[in-house]
């Protein structure tokens, strides 16, 4: 058996760790990247501002739908809990995000509200995969 097909073999055994980590650093980015948000009410103002000035209606509705979102779908991508209903709330939030805030800007400057929807689109079609509450979940529920 060659080492590729060796290495095949081994991760294929355990290809269900591949969306844990997946969900583990995009859902610590989401609450990484809005817990200021929540705990500061100058830095709500400063998105509501922000929103404000690119022409969103009702900025502090929309800062706060926005954040609380993050944070939330943030902490469900963690647990493994109702990730395809957060990944399709993710989805909306971060199209929305690149429509109001990124047009103009460079790829680089677009790639983690891109990584956010692009991660949030395979956990609408993969799930939260086997190691996860949602996989527990169901299982419990068919016995």
């Amino acid at each position: 058996m060659s080492l590729f097909s060796k290495l095949d073999r081994f991760f294929e055994k355990r290809k269900d760790y591949g969306a844990v980590f997946l969900r583990l650093i995009i859902g610590w980015r989401l609450i990484d990247g809005t817990q200021d948000n929540v705990f500061s009410w100058e830095r709500m103002i400063e998105f509501r501002n922000f929103l404000e000035q690119h022409g969103v209606p009702y900025p502090l509705a929309a800062a706060h739908v926005s954040v609380y979102a993050q944070f939330i779908c943030g902490i469900l991508y963690l647990l493994g809990a109702f990730v395809r209903p957060a990944a399709l709330v993710m989805i909306v939030n971060f199209i929305s995000a690149l429509y109001i805030a990124h047009q103009g800007t460079t790829f680089q400057q677009s790639f983690e509200a891109l990584m956010m929807l692009f991660g949030s689109a395979f956990f609408l079609f993969f799930g939260a995969g086997k190691i996860s509450l949602d996989d527990w979940l169901n299982h419990r529920n068919k016995f």
